[in-house]
Protein backbone atom coordinates (compact mmCIF):
# COMPACT_ATOMS: atom_id res chain seq x y z
CA UNK A 1 0.00 0.00 0.00
CA UNK A 2 1.38 3.39 -0.98
CA UNK A 3 1.02 6.52 1.08
CA UNK A 4 0.30 9.05 -1.68
CA UNK A 5 -1.30 11.78 0.41
CA UNK A 6 1.84 13.65 1.35
CA UNK A 7 4.87 14.49 -0.78
CA UNK A 8 8.29 13.48 0.54
CA UNK A 9 10.37 16.40 1.77
CA UNK A 10 13.41 15.35 3.82
CA UNK A 11 14.41 18.97 4.44
CA UNK A 12 11.03 19.81 5.97
CA UNK A 13 11.19 16.63 8.03
CA UNK A 14 14.62 17.61 9.36
CA UNK A 15 13.37 21.09 10.20
CA UNK A 16 10.49 19.65 12.24
CA UNK A 17 12.83 17.24 14.03
CA UNK A 18 15.26 20.10 14.77
CA UNK A 19 12.42 22.25 16.15
CA UNK A 20 11.27 19.45 18.45
CA UNK A 21 14.74 18.59 19.73
CA UNK A 22 15.76 22.22 20.18
CA UNK A 23 12.55 23.09 22.02
CA UNK A 24 13.13 20.40 24.64
CA UNK A 25 16.73 21.42 25.27
CA UNK A 26 16.08 25.17 25.30
CA UNK A 27 13.20 24.85 27.77
CA UNK A 28 15.16 22.51 30.05
CA UNK A 29 18.24 24.74 29.86
CA UNK A 30 16.30 27.89 30.69
CA UNK A 31 14.63 26.06 33.56
CA UNK A 32 18.05 25.06 34.92
CA UNK A 33 19.23 28.65 34.54
CA UNK A 34 16.21 30.07 36.37
CA UNK A 35 16.81 27.70 39.26
CA UNK A 36 20.60 27.63 39.01
CA UNK A 37 21.09 27.18 42.78
CA UNK A 38 18.98 24.04 42.70
CA UNK A 39 20.79 22.89 39.58
CA UNK A 40 24.15 23.37 41.32
CA UNK A 41 22.81 21.43 44.32
CA UNK A 42 21.64 18.57 42.11
CA UNK A 43 25.02 18.38 40.39
CA UNK A 44 26.75 18.48 43.78
CA UNK A 45 24.73 15.42 44.87
CA UNK A 46 26.19 13.66 41.82
CA UNK A 47 29.66 14.63 43.01
CA UNK A 48 30.15 17.21 40.27
CA UNK A 49 31.69 20.67 40.58
CA UNK A 50 29.32 23.67 40.10
CA UNK A 51 31.11 24.38 36.81
CA UNK A 52 29.28 21.41 35.27
CA UNK A 53 25.88 22.84 36.23
CA UNK A 54 26.71 26.01 34.32
CA UNK A 55 28.30 24.07 31.46
CA UNK A 56 25.33 21.74 30.93
CA UNK A 57 22.89 24.65 31.25
CA UNK A 58 24.85 26.63 28.67
CA UNK A 59 25.12 23.70 26.30
CA UNK A 60 21.39 23.02 26.49
CA UNK A 61 20.46 26.65 25.77
CA UNK A 62 23.16 27.58 23.25
CA UNK A 63 23.31 24.26 21.40
CA UNK A 64 19.51 24.14 21.45
CA UNK A 65 19.36 27.58 19.82
CA UNK A 66 22.00 26.53 17.27
CA UNK A 67 19.99 23.44 16.34
CA UNK A 68 16.79 25.49 16.12
CA UNK A 69 18.35 28.16 13.89
CA UNK A 70 20.37 25.71 11.87
CA UNK A 71 23.88 27.00 12.59
CA UNK A 72 26.81 24.78 13.59
CA UNK A 73 24.17 22.07 13.87
CA UNK A 74 26.45 19.05 13.79
CA UNK A 75 28.74 20.43 16.52
CA UNK A 76 25.74 21.52 18.60
CA UNK A 77 24.05 18.14 18.19
CA UNK A 78 27.29 16.42 19.21
CA UNK A 79 27.40 18.48 22.40
CA UNK A 80 23.79 17.53 23.14
CA UNK A 81 24.67 13.86 22.57
CA UNK A 82 27.42 14.22 25.16
CA UNK A 83 25.07 15.81 27.68
CA UNK A 84 22.58 12.98 27.22
CA UNK A 85 25.22 10.24 27.53
CA UNK A 86 26.21 11.62 30.92
CA UNK A 87 22.59 12.21 31.97
CA UNK A 88 21.74 8.60 31.23
CA UNK A 89 24.90 7.26 32.86
CA UNK A 90 24.89 9.42 35.99
CA UNK A 91 21.16 9.78 36.68
CA UNK A 92 18.76 7.67 34.67
CA UNK A 93 20.32 4.29 33.86
CA UNK A 94 19.80 2.75 37.30
CA UNK A 95 16.06 3.52 37.02
CA UNK A 96 15.74 1.19 34.04
CA UNK A 97 14.35 1.87 30.61
CA UNK A 98 10.66 2.47 31.34
CA UNK A 99 10.25 5.49 33.58
CA UNK A 100 14.00 5.93 33.54
CA UNK A 101 16.10 6.67 30.51
CA UNK A 102 13.73 6.06 27.58
CA UNK A 103 13.09 9.78 26.90
CA UNK A 104 16.75 10.64 27.39
CA UNK A 105 17.74 7.88 24.98
CA UNK A 106 15.28 9.25 22.41
CA UNK A 107 16.80 12.73 22.73
CA UNK A 108 20.29 11.23 22.41
CA UNK A 109 19.38 9.27 19.26
CA UNK A 110 17.60 12.20 17.62
CA UNK A 111 20.60 14.45 18.31
CA UNK A 112 22.93 11.75 17.01
CA UNK A 113 20.86 11.43 13.85
CA UNK A 114 20.97 15.18 13.26
CA UNK A 115 24.70 15.13 13.92
CA UNK A 116 25.16 12.54 11.14
CA UNK A 117 22.64 13.99 8.66
CA UNK A 118 23.15 17.71 9.16
CA UNK A 119 20.58 20.49 9.29
CA UNK A 120 18.90 20.14 5.90
CA UNK A 121 18.10 22.98 3.53
CA UNK A 122 15.88 24.95 5.90
CA UNK A 123 18.72 26.24 8.06
CA UNK A 124 20.76 29.40 8.39
CA UNK A 125 23.82 27.24 7.80
CA UNK A 126 22.50 26.38 4.34
CA UNK A 127 22.16 30.10 3.60
CA UNK A 128 25.72 30.70 4.74
CA UNK A 129 27.09 27.86 2.60
CA UNK A 130 25.08 28.71 -0.51
CA UNK A 131 25.39 32.47 -0.48
CA UNK A 132 22.19 34.50 -0.47
CA UNK A 133 19.54 31.80 -0.43
CA UNK A 134 19.06 28.11 -0.88
CA UNK A 135 16.76 26.12 -3.09
CA UNK A 136 15.00 23.48 -1.06
CA UNK A 137 14.86 19.98 -2.40
CA UNK A 138 11.74 19.68 -4.55
CA UNK A 139 8.99 17.60 -3.01
CA UNK A 140 8.90 14.05 -4.30
CA UNK A 141 5.87 11.91 -4.71
CA UNK A 142 5.45 9.05 -2.27
CA UNK A 143 6.20 6.48 -4.98
CA UNK A 144 9.79 7.65 -5.60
Amino acid sequence: MKFDYCPKNADLGLLLIRIGLASVFIVHGVSKLQGIEGTIGFFAKLGLHPFFAYFVTGVEVIAGLAVLLGVFVQVAAGLLVGVMVFAIYLVKFQKGFLGGYEFDLMLLLVALGIMFIGPGAYALEALRKNGHHTQASPPQSADT
